[in-house]
């Protein structure tokens, strides 16, 4: 992907729709990501960071955080949502080039556990993951799975035993990280 691209999977929200599982979906119901959805969305904070003021994200507005932002993120949708905040205020210190260029790799990660390791049942799991866990902490859960799956002898067509083995391994180094991995939902 070109920069132009990447820099449509910036949400104004401060999500990186790279990492949303129906971006990453195969199905009908795939999501191109907010930007590329233009004309459907109905987001407040999008109609009005991307529609209204051409913004790329809501970082660049000199009311942000504002109160219709800081009331948006009380529960967590397909994504978490704990990590927009952040994420803008990175954009805010690093520019948004930088930050997409960080966010690629974390798409591509989440592409690659995807491809290698998803058994039907967590590609949810590995969105969340890769936007939550530091790059290097995931990295080091995976390639410990890919060596317990070798001393194992698991087959590699046994997506399940492989999936089950890597789940395992993000899921000690989240907790080890103090981070915990399980989605908000519903209203605080």
């Amino acid at each position: 992907m070109d920069f132009e691209q990447e820099k449509n999977l910036a949400g104004c929200c401060g999500i990186h729709c790279g990492l949303c599982p129906r971006h990453q979906s195969k199905a009908a119901s795939r999501c191109p990501g907010c930007k590329i959805l233009s004309q459907t969305i109905s987001c407040k904070l999008y109609n009005c960071c991307f529609k209204k003021n051409g913004f790329a994200t809501c970082a660049e507005c000199g009311d942000f955080p504002c109160e219709k932002y800081e009331k948006f993120f009380d529960f967590d949708s397909f994504v978490s949502h704990r990590v927009c905040l952040p994420n803008l205020e990175q954009v805010k210190q690093v520019g948004l080039r930088k930050w997409l260029a960080e966010h690629t790799k974390r798409r591509r990660a989440v592409e690659n556990l995807l491809a290698n390791f998803n058994e039907g049942r967590s590609m949810s799991f590995f969105c969340v993951a890769t936007a939550l866990m530091p790059p290097e902490k995931l990295k080091r859960a995976v390639a410990e799975a890919r060596k317990q799956i070798r001393r194992g002898n698991v087959d590699d067509a046994d997506i399940k035993a492989k999936a089950k083995i890597v789940r395992s391994a993000i899921e000690d180094a989240a907790s080890e990280a103090g981070i915990s991995l399980k989605l908000r939902h519903g209203k605080k």
